[in-house]
């Protein structure tokens, strides 16, 4: 009498390899969010599945599943090498031009502030279209903060008040008023 039949005379139907079913999940998972994260470990699994199920004659199967995971794995890898990388050149400059704009956008009104405080300074103090206020001067108009300082450029330019006639300006080129 034959071992692998069991006594009511049917042989045992083959299970499903639980290897060959996380390793489809996995690949499913790091195509869909997990990325390299659930790759790799879907293709380990993959591997370790076929194996098992060649090697457990005819006791396990899921040859198919096993498959699948391998190649959902292998796409999530090559996804994460070849497309995560192009995202992120894409981006960063992206992100830096926003930087730069905001900063640039702080400035001009950081320069209206100055200038708006030149304007009230010349009214208050009765001054002349070129006479010259310092930063000083300016202080008690665009003093902000606790300790009352002075606006500075967020992309570390430097500041000239200028003649009350004139715009303030930045040394940071593109940092001026319209």
């Amino acid at each position: 009498m034959d071992e692998t039949i069991p006594p009511g005379g049917n042989p045992a139907p083959p299970k499903t390899s639980g290897l060959a079913i996380w390793s489809l999940v996995l690949g499913i998972l790091s195509l869909a969010c997990f990325s390299i994260f659930a790759a790799i470990p879907g293709v380990i699994c993959g591997h370790k599945a076929l194996k098992r199920i060649k090697y457990s004659g005819g006791a396990l199967e899921g040859q198919g599943l096993a498959i699948g995971g391998l190649v959902t794995g292998y796409l999530g890898i090559l996804f994460a090498i070849v497309f995560i990388p192009m995202m992120f050149a894409i981006a960063v400059p992206n992100f830096v031009r926003a930087r730069t704009i905001s900063q640039q956008n702080a400035c001009i009104n950081n320069l209206r502030l100055i200038d708006g405080a030149k304007q009230q300074w010349a009214l208050e103090y009765r001054k002349q279209a070129t006479d010259t206020p310092t930063m000083q001067d300016l202080r008690t108009y665009v003093g902000h903060g606790p300790n009352g300082e002075l606006p500075t450029c967020p992309a570390s330019g430097v500041y000239k008040v200028g003649a009350v006639g004139e715009k303030p300006t930045c040394s940071i080129r593109g940092h001026q008023l319209p």
